[in-house]
């Protein structure tokens, strides 16, 4: 029996859930959302510019490390 209360409580939180979304708080998620957008564009910008850089400094130590090669070729 308590599989089943447990079934049909969490059915009744989640229909609670979503008519408190759309008509109690539906601005306070809009707002949420919109937060979460630009955190999301400035995580995402965030870690593309240190990957660029990271990636910068990788092409500098190869290229330093094939000048070292060639000179001990030579």
């Amino acid at each position: 029996m308590g599989k089943i209360m447990s079934i049909i409580g969490g059915t009744v939180a989640v229909v609670v859930g979503f008519i408190l979304a759309f008509f109690a708080w539906s601005r306070a998620i809009v707002l949420g959302l919109q937060f979460m957008i630009v955190f999301i564009l400035i995580l995402g910008g965030l870690i593309a510019v240190v990957a660029g850089v990271s990636e910068i400094k990788d092409s500098i130590a190869s290229k330093k490390e094939d000048k070292k090669q060639k000179d001990k070729k030579d």
